[in-house]
This record gives structure tokens, C-alpha cells and sequence, in this order.
């Protein structure tokens, strides 16, 4: 995202003002702009939700190392992706070191307050490894809250278990092991009305890297404009007069509405 893009982004948010603001990637730390765009949200809204969705080694990067310090001071909630509490199952999902380099972060953020202080909010994230849905959103917070803390003194506020959607990546690996086509019946299969009012694309806007805007970041990565329409950007929207407009749907929205349902915020029912 340029400079230019993230300037008429700040300007739509001073005239609109929305509360939460939740940053994502990749890496959005890696942007060279980050701590620019963070600072400037800060001065519009002293009292705004800030979210950086983070991959937690990033705080080990060559010239990050007072990235954590940084979000820290500006009050900067963190959602952590840790797909599991054993080195085992996380080094065979993200790489050989990703497990130490994670409980490393989370024990720095710690120190800072993180996860104790009530207005440092850090939160981990749970995907199940494979064509299945994740089990009970509460009885896997407790066991992350068990296992890390008896084993490296971390703790956090929430887990937030989200279901992998079978688009982009995950998709390719799905069609590779033959398991596509199941993995899309037991989505559909497993549909819950009871989700729908709770999913992210009821109350969110999603900002593409170019400004381009969606109902929620799997669309964006489908290509699924903002309710299914032309392409728009965000500085020719106004939230106001979009709030009843239709949501762009396809065969994957079945992922955030299977079993206790799936959105930025965890579970849903």
C-alpha cells in the first residue's frame, strides 16, 4: 500500500470516524508506512480500536525489534495466530523455529502488559490443521490457557478459533490431497442459521491494498467486489448509505456459517 493510498484512507477515516480499525496482511508490520498509519489513527481518535492482526516472528525481524514497545505505547490491540500450544504441531504447519520464535513474542508482549493490562489487549488465534472444523471455541481457550502458562508463564485474554476456508492456498492443498469436494459438503452440510447475524461481513468494510473495498477479506482474495458490484474504493463510499445494501455471496461463505460459525472474532454462536 503507497503512501498516497494510505493518505485518502486517513482522510475518509477523519470524516467518517469509524471505531475500529483491524490491520492485516501478510505482515502489515512490514509496510513501510505502518507506524506512520498507526500513529496518525491515534491522533484522529484517541479512543478508536486499533487491531494489528499479527504473525507474532515478526517481532524477531531485522529492524522490528522495538515493534512490540511501539504497539505497546499506542495502545494497539494484538490478534496472535498460534495454531497450536506444541512445537510439534506448529513447526509441522509453519516452518521449522516458528513455535520458539512465537512463545518468545508472546513472552515479550507479557512483559510489556500485554494480556494483563486491560487496555492491552492480546488475543491468539486458532485454525485446525486440515479439512476439518475447529472444536469448541471455549474448551480450546482453556486448554491454551492451561498449556501456556504451566509451560512458559504466557497468558492472553481470548482465543478466537476460525474455520479455513477452502479458497486461495488452502484450496490448492485440498485439491492436491483429493479432499475438496469433501471438505466443501461437510461446510454446506454443517450450515447453522443461527451464525449468519454474527458474521463479519454484517458490520465490516474491507480495505484491499489499493484502496478497493469488500465484503470481508475472503472476498477480497476471490475477487468479490463490495455486494457483488462493480469495483469501488473506499473514498467514493459512505458507510451510512451502504448498510442496506446486499452482500456478495459465493459456495465459500459456507465456512463462516458451519458449526458454531467463524468471523474476525472467533466463534460466533
Amino acid at each position: 500500500m503507497t503512501r498516497a493510498t494510505l493518505e485518502r484512507v486517513l482522510d475518509w477515516q477523519a470524516r467518517h470516524r469509524l471505531p475500529i480499525v483491524d490491520l492485516t496482511g501478510g505482515a502489515p508490520e512490514l509496510l513501510p508506512d505502518f507506524r506512520y498509519f498507526i500513529r496518525q489513527l491515534r491522533e484522529l481518535d484517541d479512543r478508536a480500536t486499533i487491531i494489528d492482526r499479527c504473525n507474532l516472528t515478526v517481532l524477531h525481524e531485522p529492524g522490528q525489534e522495538d515493534l512490540a514497545e511501539f504497539l505497546a505505547s499506542l495502545r494497539v490491540e494484538i490478534v496472535a495466530s498460534l495454531p497450536c500450544y506444541t512445537f510439534e504441531n506448529v513447526d509441522a504447519q509453519r516452518g521449522d523455529g516458528v513455535f520458539d520464535s512465537s512463545i518468545s513474542a508472546l513472552q515479550q508482549l507479557n512483559q510489556l502488559g500485554y494480556g494483563r493490562d486491560p487496555l492491552l489487549q492480546l488475543d491468539l488465534v486458532y485454525n485446525p490443521v486440515g479439512a476439518s472444523l475447529p472444536g469448541a471455541q471455549a474448551e480450546l481457550e482453556a486448554d491454551y490457557k492451561r498449556e501456556l502458562s504451566s509451560r512458559f508463564g504466557i497468558v492472553f485474554n481470548r482465543l478466537l478459533a476460525l474455520t479455513n476456508l477452502p479458497i486461495a492456498r488452502f484450496a490448492s492443498w485440498l485439491k492436491r490431497n483429493g479432499q475438496h469436494e469433501r471438505y466443501a459438503e461437510l461446510l454446506a452440510a454443517s450450515f447453522n442459521p443461527d451464525a449468519v447475524a454474527g458474521l463479519m461481513c454484517r458490520d465490516t468494510v474491507n480495505v484491499s491494498w489499493d484502496g478497493r473495498v469488500f465484503d470481508c477479506d475472503f472476498n477480497q482474495m476471490t475477487g468479490l467486489p463490495l455486494g457483488g458490484r462493480a469495483p469501488q474504493f473506499l473514498w467514493d463510499i459512505d458507510p451510512a448509505l451502504i448498510e442496506s445494501q446486499d452482500i456478495a455471496t459465493a459456495d465459500h461463505c459456507f465456512g463462516c456459517t458451519a458449526g458454531a460459525g467463524s468471523s474476525c472474532g472467533g466463534a460466533i454462536t
